[in-house]
């Protein structure tokens, strides 16, 4: 009931011209209101009335569409709450109203407290709950310096004590604005959908025309009433100007038109479910034409999370004995990578958790130590960064040997990650973290390569170790050792061989190339200026969603070309369903084009009238799911097209149109 009251409401005239093929449908509906009044007649009475319930399927569809954006933003101003501020002022603390902070102020957030704005954290660190914005539960890490210092209004700080410096304007939130554009405020027409609204714009302009000339004629060629030439069946002026209405209608491309913007709202609601908030319809339909990926290597094609691959024994130490120690001083670290240690060595040397553990004092992993570690009797181990282990070494009396340098240098100069691992202020060994690619990256990259797209790797390590990850994960080129700079001048290089480029980043360092692409995916937890920069923000920092939003993007325009093929298909057919039951008395050569027998004129107008506004309804559904995209070159997307929606688009009207002629001969004075 709420999607037809939205209906209803946007049948004010200053709503619908912005659709010019409804709104032409509207005011015939209104023109045929008043003929109806003036000349009553079960048929007048009836075209009427289906003439409007055509113009309110069109508003549901649309209806529709925008009511799942609204769902989205209810639930996002459940993240809006009246919480209040420790603002810093003069050395000291006051407690303020969240909403009157400015830009430049700074506010102290201690652990259970709500985030009161957005903003970028200047000291500390902090686990903080982002669930209210992107739906997920668990925890991320926000700390001052870096790529991890934004912070969202209305998140929760779990632990530990940050000082955040407030960004956003005065209602203008992050929260705020994402509302704004679930709730399709800020949405624009696409230059595609503005072509399209063009041309149906014209054969509006074309077919209104041949309509309006249709009386004149008639009346030349001494039938006065062409459009209408059954005196018995239909007569009067006004039940004339009624089936000329109609038949305009029926002529012009209404399914297309009724729909357009549903697909085009569709499309963005699409990425709102997958928690992607794009800030106008230009973005998701670039999106749909783009020719260059680039991704970021960590994260995206390989795993971020680095995982053991190695224990490198220094010191004449043996590896199981490495293992061992690195096991047990992993146990406390509940870090990917710390996992990932153990596994290995209970994989490579079948290491269990040990009996001697349950005395054991256990020191975690913190960010701010980057150590883990273990004390069982007199043994202490510790396990982290090379440089926090080869301090803590030093500062309890211990040497490290000349071996262990040269290791650290030759994983890190590999593009892996060295942990050192020691014991009682002795350096046993290193071990090697490697990046991993994602499993099922390379069929994902052969698909893109499938769409016509040409992916890149984009990565900060030194060539070698960047050709390797390149080649095992399948993309098409990569860039090592990459700056700012590279990064923005390989997009423009890009863009002037007329392609569309599409990139995905979280850093102040990523924000020019980011809003140099066509296509920038910001990430939520990136910084401020990352997500201002790009024009799509990815609540969940998945930065592999990136494949997903071009596939997002191409379904909209699949979609939008399917729908538009079956529209001009079916209006095709329509043209043989009734203008030969309608003009065969005057010109009885049209009869051999007659093929359905459909009753009467008034029968054929009157059962087209209902078929048109009943194939609107029937396509919501689609409108709203969008064509299921398989990747293939635009040749065989063309011929799916027209043997699908082209060749349905023609036996549809046949067949529903002459299953209404039948019905309505049941309906008394309708003959």
């Amino acid at each position: 009931m709420a999607h037809l009251a939205d209906a209803l409401r946007k049948l004010d005239p200053r709503t619908l011209w912005r659709n010019p093929v409804m709104f032409v449908v509207e005011v015939g509906a209104v023109f045929t209101t008043v003929l109806a009044v003036l000349d009553p007649g079960t048929f007048a009475w009836l075209v009427t009335a289906w003439l409007w319930l055509t113009v309110v399927f069109a508003n549901v569809a649309e209806a529709v569409a925008e009511g799942r954006g609204r769902a989205q933003a209810a639930s996002l101003r459940k993240a809006k709450r009246d919480a209040t501020a420790r603002r810093l002022v003069d050395g000291g603390e006051e407690t303020v109203a969240a909403s009157v902070l400015r830009p430049g102020d700074l506010v102290v957030v201690e652990a259970g407290q709500i985030i009161p704005g957005d903003g970028d954290v200047v000291e500390g660190i902090a686990s903080v709950d982002e669930s209210a914005i992107t739906g997920e539960s668990a925890p991320v890490i926000r700390e001052s310096g870096g790529d991890r210092s934004a912070v969202t209004g209305g998140t929760k700080v779990l632990s530990d004590r940050i000082v955040v410096r407030i960004t956003q304007k005065p209602g203008d939130s992050f929260v705020d604005r994402m509302i704004a554009l679930v709730e399709g405020a800020s949405r624009q027409k696409t230059p595609n959908e503005i072509a399209l609204n063009i041309l149906l714009a014209a054969l509006t302009v074309i077919f209104l025309l041949s309509v309006v000339t249709l009386q004149p004629m008639s009346i030349y060629a001494k039938a006065y009433n062409a459009a209408a030439p059954d005196t018995t069946a239909i007569d009067g002026d006004g039940v004339a100007g009624i089936v000329l209405i109609a038949l305009l209608v029926c002529l012009i491309p209404t399914t297309i038109g009724a729909l357009l913007s549903a697909i085009g709202i569709a499309g963005m609601d699409r990425l709102v479910r997958r928690n992607v908030l794009a800030t106008s319809g230009r973005a998701v339909e670039a999106a749909g034409d783009v020719n260059t990926l680039l991704l970021d290597k960590t994260g995206t094609i390989t795993l971020g999370n680095r995982q053991a691959a190695e224990f490198l024994p220094v010191g004449g130490v043996s590896a199981e004995e490495v293992a061992d120690a690195a096991q047990l001083s992993s146990l406390a670290d509940e870090t990917p990578e710390g996992r990932s240690v153990v596994v290995l060595a209970k994989r490579e040397y079948g290491l269990r958790v040990r009996a001697e553990t349950a005395r054991a004092t256990f020191v975690p992993f913190t960010a701010q130590t980057r150590m883990s570690g273990v004390d069982i009797g007199d043994r202490r181990i510790r396990k982290g960064a090379a440089a926090s282990v080869l301090a803590w070494v030093r500062e309890n009396g211990g040497r490290p040997g000349d071996d262990v340098t040269p290791t650290v240098e030759r994983i890190s100069a590999a593009g892996g990650t060295p942990l050192v691992v020691a014991e009682n202020a002795r350096v046993l060994g290193v071990i090697h973290l490697k990046d991993v690619v994602k499993a099922g990256m390379r069929e994902r990259f052969d698909e893109m390569r499938r769409m016509g797209i040409r992916t890149v790797m984009i990565t900060g390590d030194n060539p070698l170790t960047a050709k390797a990850i390149a080649d095992e994960a399948g993309v098409d080129d990569f860039l090592a050792e990459a700056t700012p700079e590279d990064k923005l001048a390989l997009i423009r290089k890009e863009q002037e061989g007329g392609r569309l480029v599409a990139m995905t980043g979280d850093g102040t360092n990523d924000a020019p190339a980011l809003a140099q692409a066509d296509v920038g995916v910001a990430m939520n937890t990136g910084t401020s200026a990352a997500k201002e920069a790009g024009n799509m923000v990815d609540l969940d920092s998945d930065p592999t969603k990136l494949i997903e939003i071009v596939g997002i993007g191409k379904q909209l325009l699949i979609t939008r070309g399917a729908l538009t093929t079956f529209s001009l298909a079916n209006d095709l057919a329509k043209y043989f369903a009734i203008i030969p039951a309608i003009f065969a008395a005057v010109y009885p050569g049209l009869d051999t084009l007659n093929v359905m027998r459909l009753a009467s004129p008034e029968s054929a107008i009157l059962s087209a009238v209902v078929f048109n506004a009943l194939v609107i309804v029937a396509l919501i559904p689609l409108a709203l799911r969008g064509v299921r995209y398989r990747p293939s070159s635009a040749a065989k997307l063309l011929t799916r097209n027209l043997w699908i929606y082209g060749l349905g688009g023609i036996l549809a009207p046949f067949v529903g149109i002459k299953l209404i002629d039948l019905l309505v001969q049941l309906i008394p004075g309708i003959s």
